[in-house]
């Protein structure tokens, strides 16, 4: 739905879907046909589970997968949380888990890519994007591939609605960090103007909500608990506004107590967006046309035809990407991969200079960069030993016997995804 809002700036000659579940891939299918037949019948569209047919002759590969679905997102929430430790998507051991089955399915389709369209961009917004843009730098360092994440988009645009600019885009932002772990420490208006120590205070007493208009009319789902929480982060620093998914590191104990283990996030998307989104769908391919399915462009989306357009028509756009450090932030070590400013062109991705960081922040970045350094050792050498250690090192996990709890559990559940660990 973007990429069709977006034809005037990215102009299409194909779309293709490409999945390795036909059912699952059948299920949004012919309903991605009929929407593009609406809104420009000239594209040419093409669904399939041939890795051939998918890759040959593009020019961006948007690249989204979840290896194991929902079914194992909903195992790395749950398993955890029987250990008392955070379960979540991203962060922590469930964050370690997705990682470890998701290396191969990426680099797969990274060679895939290679094969059939050399000269293609990857534009990866796969999870967990730390640990996969390591995998990718160290196993195929040469790719064209540019790892991205659409949650500082999200916050974003929260930061416009609070500061009362019309879009996030009226905004320019210096941002550091690591992906799902980073601090903005300069919001400014087209003018100039600096607005992050009035935001910090908006913040300091409603979190991401816009003020008491928000806490009235805001949906009140888990996103509408994670936005009210950053209040509680930003009080570590009152200098920066923090990602809101510190929260699952430096209030671990405040999200397991407040977590349910029996109804997680993962249940939450399985009963309403992937039902929502299936349903609309079948509705369409039922009815032959789109009117009245209920299926709306997410915020999410733009960065992806942002991206895409930068590099096809060298915008010189600034964007916040996942790219190697070499020494953007100057006491943090070159290899890190770190989501910085860059501008982005037809050759790809200038990362802007950072400089030093705070003792604060680059102490967790090293932490939790050694915890993403050594999921990839692990992966690659096959280690147990490897993986136990970025479980201790993490700091969502509070010791290294309970680490092992885990680890064993979890190489149980992910038995068909992971490498056998020595």
């Amino acid at each position: 739905l973007m990429l069709l809002d977006n034809l005037d700036r990215l102009p299409l000659r194909a779309i293709k879907l490409y999945d390795n579940d036909e059912e699952r891939q059948n299920k949004v299918a012919k309903a991605c046909e009929i929407l593009i037949k609406e809104k420009d019948p000239n594209i040419e569209y093409l669904a399939t589970t041939c890795p051939k047919e998918a890759y040959t002759d593009v020019d961006f590969c948007l690249a989204h997968i979840r290896v194991g679905k929902l079914e194992m997102r909903e195992l790395d929430e749950k398993i955890p949380l029987k250990h008392g430790v955070v379960g979540q998507e991203t962060c922590g051991p469930g964050g370690i888990a997705y990682g470890m089955r998701s290396i191969e399915g990426v680099l797969e389709n990274v060679d895939y890519m290679e094969k059939y369209s050399p000269n293609c961009w990857m534009l990866n917004y796969s999870n967990p994007a730390s640990i996969i843009a390591e995998a990718v730098r160290r196993l195929r360092p040469n790719s064209r591939v540019i790892n991205i994440c659409d949650m500082p988009i999200g916050m974003e645009h929260n930061i416009a609605r609070i500061a009362g600019l019309k879009s996030r885009k009226h905004m320019d932002i210096r941002y550091f960090g690591l992906n799902h772990f980073g601090w903005y420490t300069s919001i400014k208006d087209k003018k100039g103007n600096e607005l992050l120590p009035k935001l910090v205070e908006h913040i300091k007493e409603y979190g991401f909500i816009n003020g008491e208009e928000g806490m009235k009319n805001d949906k009140k789902d888990s996103w509408f608990e994670t936005n009210l929480f950053t209040k509680e982060i930003v009080k570590t620093d009152l200098t920066t506004i923090p990602s809101s998914y510190l929260k699952y590191y430096l209030f671990p104990d405040y999200v397991v107590n407040h977590s349910d283990v029996n109804y997680t996030r993962a249940n939450e998307v399985i009963d309403g967006r992937e039902k929502e989104v299936f349903g609309s769908c079948a509705l369409i391919e039922k009815q032959g046309h789109s009117k009245g399915s209920g299926l709306k462009i997410g915020i999410h989306a733009e960065f992806i035809v942002d991206l895409a357009t930068a590099l096809a028509f060298n915008t010189q756009e600034r964007m916040l990407l996942i790219v190697q450090n070499n020494g953007a932030i100057e006491n943090i070590q070159d290899d890190a991969m770190v989501e910085i400013p860059c501008i982005v062109g037809k050759d790809g991705y200038e990362p802007l200079s950072i400089g030093k960081i705070p003792t604060f922040q680059k102490g967790l970045i090293e932490q939790q960069l050694a915890v993403e350094k050594l999921v990839v050792d692990a992966w690659i050498e096959k280690s147990y030993n490897k993986l136990w250690q970025a479980l201790m090192l993490s700091k969502t996990v509070p010791s290294a016997t309970v680490a092992k709890e885990l680890l064993d559990d979890l190489i149980e559940a992910n038995k068909n995804y992971w490498p056998k660990l020595n």
